[in-house]
């Protein structure tokens, strides 16, 4: 199993970017996934998950009314689409997935994971 994220750059603040996630080796699901970023010299944290049905979606309150997480099973894609960004939100993009979804902020409980992703928001 694969995960490929893309779509990063750089951006000002203020402007919108999607990042995708496409799974490929074979369908995972029940999967929920979701969405980790790293700043230099900070920890990776929970972003965004959205669980296998895509009914549920959760956000750490600092991307909360800002970011939206989606989720195309058919293409075996998830999007995280970014909206009003920050250069506070400057950090590599990490997709990943996971069974427990209960745990969804725990970066520890998921199994696949993608290479990353750089968003790069300029002041």
């Amino acid at each position: 199993v694969q995960l490929q994220a893309s779509g990063g750059g750089l951006v000002k603040a203020g402007d919108s970017l999607r990042v995708s996630c496409v799974v490929s080796g074979r369908t995972l699901s029940r999967y929920a996934q979701g969405w980790f970023r790293q700043a230099p010299g900070k920890e990776r944290e929970f972003v965004a998950a959205i669980s296998w049905t895509g009914h549920s979606t959760y956000y750490a309150d600092s991307v909360k009314g800002r970011f939206t997480i989606s989720r195309d099973n058919a293409e075996n894609t998830v999007y995280l689409q970014m909206n009003s960004l920050k250069p506070e939100d400057t950090a590599v993009y990490y997709c990943a997935a996971t069974t427990d979804l209960p745990y969804y902020r725990d970066y520890s409980r998921y199994d696949y994971w993608g290479q990353g992703t750089q968003v790069t928001v300029s002041s």
